[in-house]
């Protein structure tokens, strides 16, 4: 997770409001890509290591190797935002957070420049590279943490936080509570978003994702103005 941002920067970085998008563009484009590109997940590499593992039981290879790719580039983008977050390169970009989500951004204006023949295989490469850059650097919500592309975790750290609030009343799980619920529900709004505009709009919907993390980026923008 990104942390050498200036003060400001940081706290944007771990809003609500930014995560929110984030976790929505992530459901967004696992319904993209798993009902308009071949069925494979590129955000959650949890469905594709399964789908690996089951087709590889069956002998199945070629459906098999079809899931490898997308967990290469996740591995790739991990690297990649490891890197950004190397203080003599942090130092470089003066506001890795900014230069990570521009990055998904600009991988995602590539996705939407492709031609229609494109393989559905690249198609999911690049996305899986995008969430893995964003799961990396963005794993906060204030100071609690947050995967923006997988909602097991979340709904576990949720549900444990509801429990506390209510039964034993502790007003830190409570705090907690309130913003885990409203990001996971950005995901599922996402997946919901995503399936209608890939049905509707196919291959073209990954420029309403595009838009959602520009959005995200416009946040630090409109905060730098504020203060």
């Amino acid at each position: 997770m990104l942390t050498d941002d200036a003060g400001g920067a940081r706290l944007t970085a771990r809003s609500l409001r930014l995560i929110a998008l984030l976790t929505m563009a992530a459901g967004f484009l696992d319904a993209y890509t798993f009902l308009g590109r071949g069925g494979v997940f590129a955000t959650a590499q949890t469905g594709n290591v399964v789908l690996l593992g089951v087709t590889a039981a069956q002998s199945d290879w070629a459906a098999a190797l079809r899931h490898v790719p997308p967990i290469a580039a996740f591995i790739v983008g991990v690297w990649v935002a490891e890197t950004i977050q190397l203080p003599r390169v942090a130092a470089v970009l003066r506001r890795p957070a900014r230069a990570a989500l521009l990055l998904e951004i600009l991988v995602l204006v590539a996705v939407g420049l492709l031609p229609p023949a494109t393989p559905d295989d690249l198609v999911a490469v690049l996305i899986a590279f995008v969430a893995s850059v964003q799961i990396t650097c963005f794993g906060l919500i204030g100071r609690w943490t947050f995967n923006t592309t997988v909602t097991t975790t979340n709904l576990r750290n949720a549900a444990q936080a509801a429990y506390g609030a209510v039964v034993r009343h502790d007003r830190e799980a409570a705090a907690r509570a309130r913003s885990l619920w409203p990001a996971i529900a950005s995901f599922a709004a996402g997946a919901v978003l995503g399936g209608l505009a890939t049905v509707r709009l196919g291959d073209a919907a990954v420029w309403v994702a595009t838009a959602l993390l520009t959005m995200g980026l416009a946040l630090f923008l409109i905060d730098d103005h504020r203060r």
